[in-house]
């Protein structure tokens, strides 16, 4: 499991652990936040085509999916 500051997510570097379409380093471009300013989700665009997705912080926790910086 990842130990993660949901406020210092902005411009992180991930890894996907089983990576899609030759995309495997994302960049963490965005954070939407609720009303009591908490990150609720994250928007993550993949380095190589640039597409981007939307995902629950949380989800970047998960270790057999996501490696923090690239790798």
């Amino acid at each position: 499991m990842n130990r993660i500051n949901p406020n210092k997510l902005l411009h992180s570097k991930w890894t996907a652990a089983r990576p899609r379409n030759r995309e495997k380093h994302f960049l963490v471009v965005g954070c939407e936040r609720n009303l009591e300013d908490n990150v609720t989700a994250v928007e993550i665009e993949a380095v190589l085509t640039r597409r981007s997705e939307m995902l629950a912080w949380q989800e970047l926790q998960d270790a057999s999916s996501w490696l923090m910086g690239w790798r």
